[in-house]
């Protein structure tokens, strides 16, 4: 048996007037979840711990496995790991966003957040202005490593957990209520403005109708972690296949392998072949017995605000990955268990996360051919199920603990 879970990452969202009271989840057009989803086990899983900030950090963490009140040191320090930031016991680890900022206002307080990932900015134009400001802002005490897209990191030498507000929280408003307390990262974060908004990159920006990215923004500050093996832990070698540094820097921490696809850029329009080529080799023909394929689009799109895209994003997922996934797996003979998720919901009207359950499905290739004695009530043909928020709820199946769901997942139901 394999194992695959697929994660939509800010998947799930709110029924909406303009799609008649559907949820995005629920409107796209998703034929292969819709067939999946017929002979599956959905319901809803909490994967955000109560008290938790809802972020991919807590819930991809929690999705894998790993208990985040437990293992949780903060999300910066896992996107090093990735990176290959080094950190030593005493560093804090730091995202650094290039974020575009007003740019009219004279006072920095004034201005407003515009866009936490400056258009999805590509990495050699970030690459260009993060060494523009090591060299101006850097230190042996503070250090900045290029990431991916927007995402980066800053190593801070001896520093302290600081109270910290992740831009896209605070999309539409002004920055001074949101800024950080310590000083020195202020006056980074002021000064990174100063040197960014008139930097050539941003001119050629702004020709193409792009927005500037034209600030560094501050957050997700934590220590080094301490993660264990994640094939210890779960007897399964694993790999990873994603575009962000986070969910790299998971896999990394737990000795997870880390497959890198050149198309994936985290965006809408993701190597999604890419990605599905590198789970079919590391199943078939790389001896891995899991694999965990991230797909970050719909929190983007969410992000953005963007309705018709999410849907796009929605419906790419299920056409381009999960179709094409599962008619290999099953051209091959290869039993499978198949966990379809988003990690938190990202509402289209809020354009941030919240920390509601979040609904799964559960898919098994060999339910019902008496190979793994799949005999349960889930596993039964039901016409008029369909992979939704809604439905998840009329399920009443319910995982209170989001970190037991890959034990559901790697659990072979025995004949009764």
């Amino acid at each position: 048996m394999k194992y695959i879970i697929i994660l939509g990452d800010g998947m799930s969202d709110e029924p909406l007037s303009e799609l008649g009271g559907k949820t995005p989840l629920a409107y796209a057009q998703t034929p292969m979840l819709d067939v999946l989803s017929k002979q599956a086990q959905i319901g809803l899983v909490q994967t955000i711990p109560p008290g938790m900030s809802p972020g991919s950090d807590t819930a991809n963490l929690a999705v894998l496995g790993y208990d985040p009140a437990v293992y949780y040191s903060g999300r910066s320090p896992l996107e090093a790991l990735s990176i290959g930031a080094p950190m030593g016991q005493d560093d804090i680890a730091v995202r650094c966003n290039i974020v575009t900022i007003t740019e009219e206002e004279s006072n920095f307080t004034d201005k407003t957040m515009i866009d936490h990932s400056a258009d999805e900015i590509s990495t050699e134009e970030s690459r260009i202005l993060l060494d523009a400001v090591q060299k101006e802002l850097g230190s042996e005490r503070y250090r900045f490593y290029t990431g991916t897209s927007y995402r980066h990191c800053l190593i801070w030498q001896n520093g302290y957990i600081a109270e910290l507000t992740p831009p896209h929280d605070i999309l539409g408003r002004h920055i001074g209520t949101y800024l950080p307390p310590d000083r020195e990262l202020l006056r980074m974060m002021e000064r990174s403005h100063q040197l960014l908004k008139d930097h050539p990159v941003n001119h050629k920006r702004r020709e193409k109708g792009l927005h500037p990215a034209n600030c560094c923004w501050f957050w997700g500050a934590g220590t080094k972690p301490a993660l264990p093996s994640f094939y210890e832990k779960n007897h399964k070698k694993g790999m990873m296949v994603s575009a962000v540094d986070l969910l790299k820097g998971i896999a990394v921490g737990t000795g997870m392998g880390v497959a890198y696809v050149a198309g994936a850029n985290g965006g809408l329009h993701t190597d999604y072949a890419g990605k599905v080529e590198a789970a079919a080799r590391a199943l078939m023909q790389e001896g891995y017995d899991f694999v965990y394929i991230h797909v970050e689009a719909p929190d983007e799109m969410s992000h953005q605000g963007s309705l018709e895209r999410k849907l796009l994003a929605i419906e790419y997922l299920d056409q381009k990955l999960i179709a094409p996934l599962v008619k290999m797996m099953e051209e091959s003979g290869q039993l499978f268990r198949l966990l379809v998720l988003p990690d938190h919901p990202t509402p289209l009207r809020l354009r941030t996360h919240t920390a509601d359950s979040v609904p799964y499905l559960l898919y098994d290739s060999s339910a019902g051919t008496g190979k793994s004695g799949c005999y349960d009530k889930h596993w039964q043909y039901d016409a008029d199920r369909y992979y939704n928020e809604a439905e998840a709820a009329k399920s009443g199946n319910f995982v209170a603990q989001g970190h037991t769901i890959i034990d559901i997942l790697f659990e072979e139901k025995k004949q009764s």
